[in-house]
């Protein structure tokens, strides 16, 4: 089954040096760009991530240090990774949570721009795990009927992601799945909108779902002492949970969205003032 596109969809895996968004780098990158007409493009690049890579991390990928020293920082390489994702919808396995944050998490500390503002996140181990709760590997194998050769290599994981959901749609075509709220749908279409609002969780504010928008589309924390209050409320009460945030160890787009919150709250009382 082909994809049903409007715009372009880039299924894409990253290997890394760990798992925090925050602290931990690209050290290879596989994108697979489905172009509405069909035609595909691929582009796999290795990264310097200038910092060590923890033994743990070889242990799963098998990159090491001395693999890496000739190739590019993601400084270099980011403006080519940028312009090929230009205008596309993104997906991957457990991208939501991980790879589209640490991806973004990347091109702010290289000052590169990339907006994440009216693209659209599949991520295929949500609709996976909503449907059938399993890995990527028992993914291939009970979707694609195939062993999974080579994994934890990001072209082989991403090609892999990329027959699985396309292995998807024909599966649950005509599926019914009932959600939280009772209400029976058919959820697993082929439409990259719908397939976005299936594929996500929560209705994140950042990338990480530290901030995610409330019933009434506010934005509230979703951690901590103040889970559940809306940020711009704890803000205004408590100036200096802002100042410690922006101090922690959050991803920079978690910072950069309480910042928009801040400064809204502070136009808004500048406004009233006058």
């Amino acid at each position: 089954m082909e994809l049903n596109l409007i715009k372009p969809l880039a299924v894409f895996d990253l290997e890394t040096t760990g798992t925090n968004v925050a602290t931990d780098r690209i050290i290879e990158i596989s994108i697979i760009k489905i172009n509405p007409d069909g035609k595909e493009q691929v582009l796999t690049q290795r990264i310097n991530p200038v910092i060590p890579i923890p033994p743990e991390a070889t242990a799963v990928h098998g990159i090491t240090n001395a693999d890496l020293i000739n190739e590019p920082t993601f400084a270099e390489a980011g403006p080519r990774i940028a312009l090929f994702l230009n205008h596309c919808d993104l997906a991957g396995y457990n991208s939501n949570r991980f790879d589209i944050p640490l991806l973004v998490e990347e091109f702010l500390r290289a000052d590169i721009a990339f907006e994440v503002k009216g693209r659209r996140f599949v991520d295929v181990q949500n609709i996976f795990h909503k449907m059938e709760p399993r890995t990527l590997k028992a993914a291939y194998r009970f979707y694609c009927t195939k062993e999974l050769e080579n994994a934890h290599s990001a072209e082989a994981d991403t090609k892999a992601t990329y027959e699985i959901l396309k292995a998807q749609l024909l599966c649950y075509e005509n599926t019914e799945y009932t959600g939280a709220d009772g209400i029976p749908c058919k959820p697993v279409v082929n439409d990259i909108k719908a397939l976005h609002d299936f594929s996500n969780q929560n209705k994140n504010a950042d990338l990480v779902g530290h901030i995610i928008f409330n019933a009434k589309d506010r934005e509230v924390f979703n951690f901590g002492k103040y889970k559940g209050k809306t940020v711009e409320e704890v803000f205004s009460l408590e100036p200096s949970y802002y100042d410690w945030m922006m101090k922690a160890d959050f991803p920079l787009y978690t910072k950069k969205v309480i910042t928009a919150i801040k400064l809204r709250g502070f136009n808004k009382n500048s406004v009233s003032v006058t």
